[in-house]
């Protein structure tokens, strides 16, 4: 059976507006990828000191797995309105924590490519990203948490 699934074109839009003294300081800057046939959104909630994987890339499909050189886009945006979210993006030897504010979000525009550095300024060595997880660090509060993945 073939598909009968038509790719489209995501348009990502990030746009800042702010007039300061009397200056329009605006900008807005678009990344287009063709050729998306598949799209994982969903909300989850994170209880309080919680830490969890969201995502996990290879070879091969799976519960929450997809395969690395298809994902193109990514995002995880912070839907609280207090506290802030923890990120941590994972290679096979390094792993970076960031942390994501109330609000805002994380975006990865992966292109199926190596798409994470370690190393000094001089010498950064990029590689695929394997998993992502996601901690909440509040003692009280659950997270929501909106993620996003878009792949050909």
């Amino acid at each position: 059976m073939a598909s009968t699934i038509t790719s489209g074109t995501l348009t990502v839009k990030v746009t800042e507006t702010i007039a300061l003294n009397g200056t329009n300081m605006d900008a807005t800057n678009t990344l287009t990828v063709n050729a998306i046939n598949e799209i994982n959104q969903r909300i989850v909630t994170l209880a309080p000191q919680d830490i969890i994987i969201l995502y996990e890339f290879g070879t091969v499909v799976g519960p929450g797995k997809f395969i690395y050189a298809n994902t193109q886009y990514l995002r995880v945006t912070n839907k609280d309105d207090t506290n802030p979210l923890h990120v941590n993006v994972c290679t096979a030897s390094t792993n970076q924590w960031v942390s994501v504010t109330a609000g805002q979000s994380f975006m990865c525009s992966m292109d199926g490519s190596q798409a994470i550095a370690s190393g000094t300024v001089a010498s950064a060595s990029l590689a695929n990203i394997t998993k992502i997880s996601v901690e909440n660090p509040s003692t009280t509060d659950a997270l929501d948490i909106d993620c996003y993945v878009a792949l050909t």
